[in-house]
């Protein structure tokens, strides 16, 4: 029985010791990643990245958008007669705008 505590003992001062140095290597390890992130070389890395995929994106729905189903995503009617088309923010993601139509609630067709 004694032996069965002084190991349930050790498991104890093991874990909470563990569980401190773990913590202090957990923040040594953000701290080294943030400055990493903020070097001016990552961001201006970071920055080409997304000026390039914003381009690879127009360019992508560019040469959808002339194709026939482009023009069924481009601009589709929903359900209620109202018209949606995918539109880019700027920032490499999309939006969704809607316009009103003329057909009353319930008798429109969705097209995808």
């Amino acid at each position: 029985m004694r032996g069965k505590l002084w190991f349930i003992g050790g498991l104890a001062a093991g874990f909470v010791l563990g569980a401190r140095a773990g913590r202090e290597k957990y923040e040594e390890l953000v701290v080294r990643g943030r400055k990493v992130l903020d070097h001016p070389t990552v961001q201006e890395a970071a920055g080409v990245a997304q000026a390039q995929a914003n381009r690879l994106y127009a360019e992508g729905k560019d040469r959808l958008s002339h194709t026939r189903l482009g023009e069924k995503l481009g601009a589709g009617t929903t359900a209620n007669g109202n018209t949606t088309e995918l539109t880019s923010t700027g920032a490499g993601s999309t939006s969704t705008s809607t316009t009103r139509g003329t057909t009353p609630p319930g008798t429109g067709t969705a097209s995808f």
